[in-house]
């Protein structure tokens, strides 16, 4: 799943990452990467947090989306994706049963991409379950 990353730094900090689709989601770091790389797994905390309570995990948007609400010049914007898959808990191996030009498009995907088929899978569903589960 991607998510948008706003990266602040003022001269006497570290870099300051706030993850708006996640609200109360933040990271810093004291290199770019990072910064980057802590908010991929304060991403995953909050979100294991979310699924914990028994919350929905809220919609993304673009950086455009972003960009729109807020024109600062002074703000960094970056995206991340992050496997869901890596969230804490027994993974359980099951059989599925895949068309293979399905199969095809979805692992060219995912190695564009850098994620894995499960991460994505399971990320796919989150967002179908999210988008449709009218309860």
């Amino acid at each position: 799943m991607k998510y948008t990353l706003i990266i602040h730094k003022d001269n006497d900090s570290d870099y300051g990452v706030t993850v708006p689709d996640l609200p109360g989601c933040f990271s810093a770091g004291a290199s770019l990467e990072e910064a980057i790389e802590n908010a991929e797994e304060a991403i995953l905390t909050h979100i294991e947090g979310l699924l914990i309570d028994n919350e929905d995990i809220p919609e993304t948007k673009t950086i455009e989306e972003y960009k729109r609400l807020n024109p600062d010049n002074n703000i960094i914007w970056a995206i991340t994706s992050v496997d869901l898959a890596k969230l804490s808990g027994k993974a359980k191996r099951i059989n599925v049963t895949i068309p293979e030009r399905a199969l095809y498009k979805i692992d060219n995907y995912v190695f564009k991409e850098g994620e894995t088929r499960s991460g994505f899978l399971v990320s796919a569903a989150m967002e179908y379950i999210q988008t449709h589960d009218q309860l």
